[in-house]
């Protein structure tokens, strides 16, 4: 709403801030947007008789409010100053405001908005820490981040864990496993979680109602912990790269070598993990261009596994892929 500017309402505006409550009013909202109550008590006023007041500001076009739950913001409307008649009342007002200090309290009114957020985060907390329950809600807004977010694909999803990060980020998740059992838990944290855009498929890499999920290929193809189970990891990353579009990128996630052989029977384990120049040979022989490799920190792990590093490789599918044939 503008302010009353116009000839034939500027007896309204000049009664309105002929009144030294409303004049300071105007001064500090002037200075910080202030909710009602705030406003109460820099003036040293009623609630209910700040509240009119700045009523009559907002209805004349001299105020704007934002609601926050049943709490009222006000500040100055964004055309108040270029009237010279409120100019010279900000001035009046803000003079007021100097003399019965309520303008040098703001600050003070301010800052006592996060007390409570202070005594709240001050007091001990107890149990364990775990994975942060908003973590989707976070990565929903890193994805804007992301240069090409419109389809990833989880392959090798098991029990779905991955969902949590891809799900929240793009718009369209795939997530593919040869097993019923484990896609049947990963479909139960799809439902408990809400992911709406997480499409469940059973098949290989390579079948056919993965390819005709997908269509001309996803922006990112994901596999963490999937091909040390390969019989053949040389053509599953081949494979694995097929998936992407051309620009796309496959992300590996997999173990770095290691000498537990108890892997094999604790997690049916084919490989003992990999070297990074394996892992790169892998990424090149796809055809992958773009390549980078490096090792993921020991966070905090929990299970069988929990002892054994991991690395990561990333590569481009090129723009003009020539659609390399399988190597054995």
């Amino acid at each position: 709403m503008q302010p009353a500017l116009d000839s034939d309402s500027r007896w309204h505006l000049y009664r309105l801030l002929g009144d030294p409550t409303r004049l300071r009013l105007l001064a500090l909202a002037a200075e910080e947007e202030l909710g009602v109550g705030e406003l109460a008590e820099l003036l040293d006023e009623a609630q209910p008789n700040v509240s009119r007041h700045a009523a009559q500001l907002r209805q004349a076009g001299l105020f704007a409010d934002r609601k926050q739950g049943n709490r009222t913001f006000v500040r100055l409307a964004g055309g108040a100053r270029k009237d010279p008649v409120i100019i010279d009342a900000l001035g009046a007002g803000r003079r007021l405001c100097v003399e019965d200090g309520s303008l040098a309290r703001v600050a003070e009114v301010v800052q006592k908005r996060e007390a409570r957020a202070r005594e709240f985060f001050a007091e001990p907390r107890s149990g364990e820490i775990g994975l942060a329950p908003e973590l989707p809600s976070y990565l929903a807004a890193f994805g804007a981040l992301l240069p090409a977010r419109e389809l990833a694909v989880d392959a090798g999803t098991g029990d779905g864990a991955l969902l949590d990060l891809l799900a929240p980020l793009f718009h369209r998740v795939v997530a593919v496993d040869r097993s019923e059992a484990q896609l049947t838990r990963a479909r139960q944290r799809v439902h408990a979680r809400g992911y709406h855009n997480v499409e469940l498929v059973l098949e290989p890499f390579d079948g056919r109602a993965v390819r005709a999920a997908l269509g001309p290929g996803a922006d990112l193809v994901v596999a963490a912990r999937v091909l040390h189970h390969a019989p053949r990891p040389r053509p599953a990353l081949l494979e694995l790269a097929r998936l992407a579009r051309p620009g796309g990128r496959v992300l590996v996630i997999d173990y770095a070598r290691h000498d537990d052989d108890a892997m094999r029977e604790a997690q049916a384990d084919v490989w003992l993990g990999f070297s990074p120049d394996e892992l790169r040979g892998f990424a090149e022989d796809a055809g992958l261009a773009e390549l980078a490799l490096g090792e993921i920190p020991p966070y905090p792990r929990s299970g069988p596994d929990a002892h054994i590093g991991w690395l990561w490789v990333l590569g481009t599918r090129p723009e003009h892929d020539r659609n390399p044939q399988r190597r054995r």
